[in-house]
């Protein structure tokens, strides 16, 4: 007996030793958070002198900078590594790489503060890092709406006291710009995502689409975009896995609320992040990734509390899960082939839900006060567990079948930019060429009426495909798709993808005609082609009888007989990328 009350006051004083030296590290290295009573969020010189500290202290800390930014200051790549190592081709050869993108939306800074206890307490041994992991994370994102610091942007927003702005230093929503790639951040992102190659990537948020229980929302790599294996691998096993490792510490997770303005009570979908969402970009080279979202009304030391502990259950899983998780992304490089269907298009399966048990709050629907209107109005105190239906699955609306590659005339510079930053491999022409492509014509398209992230996107694209001989000369580019960005290639280049180049107005010169028709001159040569040629003598007799508003506008007749004669300007609607079969 003596034996065990001997060993029981040993192993107290171990802990209480170890909770000392804990707390003494932490008083070492405080972050601004922890020193300024966690409601604060430091300015950004705050942020990088801590991690310059860091890094300097302890060698298992690595900082560079990476690339500039639209506020003309580099980004910074912070790195922990036991072994000191920092090369990440060598890297890859040994360990699983979780890549953290903090600050994109400045005013959501629970991700910063977080990662700079993570990191310390990694530094300090407080935390252990598994043997066969790497973390690498970008401090501050979006420095140039760091820099506009304020305390009123966030509206409804619980702390903390001051932050930054959502729009950067040209008021882009970085988390727009990933496949258009407008800004120098995205740009340097790029080269930090390849050099990085990460196997797992997070990107921290804040968000209010109604108000419920949960501190911690996730949003996953849609699963079916993703695709096969590594899909469902996400799904069955990575993301249980951060929901029971979040449940043992304490901490509720739900997938992320995607309603607005109204009771989730009736269920809601998955938001579906197409590439130009950070996860939607990853998604490209295969890398599934998550948005948290914190609930932006829940205190802010609730809120980085529990950033932090996603952080270092995502650290458990990619110890325990890295192994398979870079078999499935290998995998998952070998099935887009040449030949192969790619989905472009996607659309939630309604027939196809899970249920979820979710922890509510009791809404009412009151008059305002202020509009007189009817108004949503949540209860806190009247908390509800509630089965709501949750719609994940998506079925593809659209495909196409991928190329051996494309062909892009040289002049188009934007385009060759991305491939660069994009390490997109190419073959520029050295001599000219006639090749056989398939050339599509720009059929249909919509645009939107207001500008969205410095566009005026298209959208619901419709082409007519046509086989054809196309000299091509030398200096433009053969791009094969036989190679790690396919994806990239297919989302970008086919004009139907929802994030393609030509959405994305890259092309629309060729939308506008140069040339035209004085209808006065055009009459003789309109009829000369109706008298030498039946055929379109006869369909143009059966246009005019089938369709009134056509036949009573000389205008649209004479249009329509210019648009099949030799005068007609092939580039008109002609899209400028030709694939190759």
């Amino acid at each position: 007996m003596q034996r065990i009350g001997l060993f029981l006051l040993t192993a107290a004083l171990v802990l209480t030793g170890c909770r000392q030296q804990e707390k003494s590290e932490r008083e070492s290295f405080p972050t601004p958070f922890e020193i300024g009573g966690g409601n604060t969020t430091p300015p950004y010189s705050e942020v990088v002198d801590f991690y310059i500290r860091l890094a300097r202290e302890f060698p298992q800390v690595n900082m560079q900078t990476l690339g500039m930014t639209d506020s003309r200051t580099p980004l910074h790549l912070v790195t922990f590594n036991p072994e000191g190592n920092f090369n990440f081709q060598r890297l890859r050869e040994e360990k699983t790489v979780l890549l953290v993108l903090n600050g994109i939306h400045p005013g959501e800074p629970d991700g910063i503060d977080a990662s700079m206890m993570l990191m310390r307490d990694l530094a300090t041994g407080i935390l252990e890092i598994p043997e066969n992991t790497v973390i690498a994370l970008v401090p501050v994102y979006n420095i140039g709406g760091a820099l506009q610091r304020n305390s009123t942007s966030r509206a409804n927003q619980n702390g903390p006291t001051e932050y930054g702005f959502r729009g950067n230093a040209r008021n882009f929503d970085l988390n727009r710009d990933f496949i258009k790639m407008d800004t120098r951040n995205a740009q340097s992102f790029a080269e930090i995502f390849h050099l990085v190659q990460p196997d797992f990537f997070l990107d921290t948020h804040v968000s209010n689409g109604a108000d419920y229980a949960y501190v911690l929302t996730h949003l996953f790599t849609q699963q079916q975009k993703l695709g096969g294996p590594l899909g469902a691998y996400q799904d069955a096993v990575l993301r249980p896995a951060l929901e029971e490792a979040l449940l043992q510490e304490g901490w509720d997770i739900t997938p992320y609320v995607n309603v607005f303005n109204r009771p989730p009570d009736g269920g809601f979908t998955q938001f579906m992040d197409s590439p130009r969402y950070s996860t939607g970009y990853t998604a490209l080279w295969n890398t599934p990734g998550m948005m948290l979202e914190t609930h932006m009304l829940k205190p802010y030391s609730s809120r980085v509390a529990g950033t932090y502990a996603v952080l270092k259950a995502l650290l458990g899983i990619m110890g325990k899960h890295g192994n398979t998780l870079v078999e499935q992304r290998e995998e998952a490089g070998q099935k887009w082939v040449p030949g192969a269907y790619y989905p472009l298009g996607w659309a939630v399966d309604s027939s196809a839900s899970r249920m979820l048990n979710f922890k509510g709050f009791r809404a009412d629907t009151l008059q305002s006060a202020v509009t007189g209107q009817p108004r949503l109005k949540y209860d806190p105190d009247t908390p509800m567990d509630i089965a709501v239906p949750y719609y994940d699955t998506f079925r593809p609306t659209d495909s196409v079948l991928i190329p051996k590659g494309y062909m892009v005339p040289g002049q188009w510079e934007q385009v060759r930019e991305r491939l660069d930053w994009n390490r997109i491999r190419y073959r520029v022409l050295d001599k000219d060429t006639t090749m056989q492509v398939t050339a599509y014509r720009i059929a249909g398209y919509q645009t939107y009426s207001n500008p969205y992230e410095g566009h005026y996107p298209h959208y619901a694209t419709r082409v007519e495909a046509d086989t054809l001989e196309i000299p091509f000369r030398a200096g433009d580019l053969w791009i094969p798709t036989d190679q790690a960005g396919v994806r990239y290639l297919l989302e970008t280049l086919e004009p139907m993808a929802p994030d393609s180049f030509f959405n994305w107005n890259f092309f629309d010169t060729i939308l506008q005609r140069k040339e035209g028709f004085s209808p006065y001159v055009f009459e003789e040569t309109a009829l000369a082609m109706l008298q030498a040629d039946s055929v379109l003598n006869r369909i143009f007799s059966e246009k005019k009888a089938a369709d009134p508003a056509f036949a009573n506008s000389g205008y649209a007749q004479l249009s329509w007989l210019y648009a099949r004669s030799p005068h007609y300007e092939a580039a008109y609607n002609r899209y400028p990328v030709y694939r190759v079969e």
